[in-house]
């Protein structure tokens, strides 16, 4: 009675005039959750009788809602895709069929909808014909599509390969095939190479050559077919960074060149440095041939990758390091390191402790990008790392080549570095200096940092008098005001008088933005030993007449929470 009375509830509302796709969703999960409590029953019970008149009643009723729904929503993909997904759980395939035909119908300018369609064909059915088609239908609207002519041609592979198991099992089993016969250019892969050949006409990226490389190395019987891929890449893509890469890092995979019998440690760690060393020939061969900064980030890449695996052998571990400070040495020479790259060498320098030399590099860094902040706050943070005595310099410097805008991280570093290695006189003609020297909207963010400074150093009354002087020039954050009213709830005497001036202060800034500010002067005033909650009426008055659009309705709620003891 129970499922009668919530199912006609829900279809109801699916019968409406104006119908809401929210009602189908519903209705449809409410059958979804059925048929599993259904399908849990029967297990618990060992009952599977009358399935015809239960599930399948039901089956049939989720595929009609999901019909008039995506029959109503045709653009909402997500509405499909929950059908697909029902048809697979329920192994409804002829159902699913039918989904897939109406929504590429509709959908025809997906082509992620496309590959999942012929890949259930291909790997559910076991059609690879189906799959073909959808392939070939797909490709007719979207010529060009680096994905679809990949799926494709991995599909054809594995068209191939399972003909070719197929013929395998009937050898062996030593059946007579009559008429059936095996045609040995598709065993061989025939159809993907057409495939191949067509996409490469139509897609000239180097990163498509080798996604369908990539997928050709997966079959064991494609060495052909590599090879022809291999060479077109060589021959269309041989300044590209990328193919060159590749056939670099190609050498680790094709072992040493005089195979060993026994396998001892000392041999297999002298086989990868062999390795390594050819990969190295060719990305040095490459630099020669491709002298650009992605060749060398590739370059550099490779080194720091090989350097950051795990070995035993110091001896490999030193060769490795030797090597790529040496790589990032060359590529700085041709003056085509990245700044990012730079960084990194950085890092390297520092953890294997070559101080000096990072500190050259750092040099280097901030003269070739001059008018980077990241640049400049490596090397400072290098310098302060170190300790060395030219920090100070080093600050006036970049500050004299950085533009006014986006100094704050240099003087943020420069005023934390002061604190704790300068007088108290010192940081605080920094802080000074530092207000006059960044953007109004910077200095916002150096006024808390000077308060908070200021009150860890030189206590309340120094602290009071510079909040009292910083009140005078504009901009304000309201973080700069709540550090003050905490600074003032700390003290053992806090006065009300005190923290009404602060909220006040704040107020006048951010009271038309900020019901929090409102809320907190109220409970201030209710909580404080020196408070006046008579007050509080005028406050909210204020507030209501101060803040803007929906906030008054914000602040309305929450005050009324407050009022009753929730907030």
């Amino acid at each position: 009675r129970a499922v009668l009375r919530k199912a006609s509830a829900l279809e109801y509302k699916i019968q409406r005039r104006a119908l809401r796709k929210e009602d189908f969703i519903n209705y449809i999960q409410y059958e979804v959750n059925l048929l599993e409590l259904i399908k849990k029953r029967r297990a618990r019970i060992g009952y599977s009788f009358k399935k015809d008149e239960i599930e399948h009643s039901i089956l049939h009723r989720v595929h009609s809602l999901f019909n008039r729904a995506t029959g109503k929503w045709k653009d909402d993909v997500q509405l499909w895709l929950s059908h697909v997904a029902f048809c697979k759980q329920w192994n409804a395939k002829h159902q699913l069929s039918k989904v897939f035909s109406t929504m590429l119908a509709i959908h025809s300018n997906k082509p992620a909808l496309w590959i999942m369609a012929a890949k259930w064909e291909m790997e559910t059915r076991l059609s690879s014909e189906s799959a073909r088609h959808l392939f070939l239908r797909a490709l007719r609207f979207h010529p060009e599509c680096p994905k679809l002519y990949q799926e494709y041609f991995r599909m054809e592979l594995m068209h191939a390969e399972k003909q070719r198991k197929e013929k395998k099992e009937f050898e062996q089993a030593k059946m007579d095939l009559g008429e059936f016969n095996y045609s040995e250019e598709i065993l061989n892969g025939e159809m993907a190479r057409i495939v191949y050949r067509d996409a490469s006409q139509k897609i000239k990226g180097v990163e498509f050559q080798l996604a369908v490389l990539s997928i050709a190395k997966l079959f064991d019987f494609t060495q052909d077919l590599q090879k022809e891929i291999l060479e077109s890449l060589q021959a269309r893509h041989a300044d590209d960074p990328l193919t060159w890469d590749y056939m670099a890092r190609r050498e680790l995979e094709l072992g040493s060149l005089q195979p060993t019998e026994s396998s001892t440690k000392q041999k297999k760690v002298s086989e990868m440095a062999q390795r390594e060393e050819r990969c190295c020939a060719v990305f040095d061969e490459a630099v020669g041939a491709v002298p650009t900064e992605d060749m060398w980030k590739c370059y550099i890449t490779f080194c720091l990758e090989r350097y950051n695996r795990k070995t035993n052998s110091e001896e490999l571990k030193q060769k490795r390091l030797e090597r790529t400070l040496s790589v990032f040495s060359k590529a700085h020479e041709s003056s085509l390191l990245s700044e990012a790259l730079y960084k990194q060498w950085l890092q390297l320098l520092l953890d294997s402790s070559l101080s000096e030399k990072a500190v050259e590099v750092a040099e280097a860094a901030t003269r070739r990008f001059s008018q980077s902040v990241e640049t400049w706050q490596m090397r400072l943070q290098v310098l302060i790392q170190l300790k060395r005595d030219d920090v100070t310099q080093c600050f006036e410097e970049a500050i004299k080549h950085v533009k006014l805008k986006g100094t704050l991280p240099l003087w943020t570093l420069w005023v934390e570095w002061s604190e704790g290695t300068n007088s108290k006189e010192d940081t605080e003609a920094l802080y000074q200096r530092s207000l006059h020297a960044t953007t109004p909207a910077e200095s916002v963010t150096m006024k808390e940092m000077y308060l908070d400074w200021t009150y860890r150093s030189s206590g309340y009354k120094k602290v009071k008098r510079l909040f009292t002087s910083l009140c005078e020039n504009r901009p304000f954050s309201l973080d700069f005001f709540r550090k003050m009213i905490q600074i003032e709830k700390e003290q053992e005497s806090c006065k009300m008088l005190h923290l009404r001036e602060y909220y006040e202060r704040a107020l006048r800034e951010f009271g038309s933005t900020n019901t929090d500010l409102w809320l907190d002067y109220i409970k201030e005033e209710l909580s404080h030993p020196q408070g006046k909650p008579e007050n509080c009426g005028s406050i909210h008055w204020r507030a209501m007449k101060m803040l803007q659009g929906d906030l008054v309705e914000d602040f309305v709620s929450k005050y009324t929470l407050l009022q009753t003891g929730h907030l």
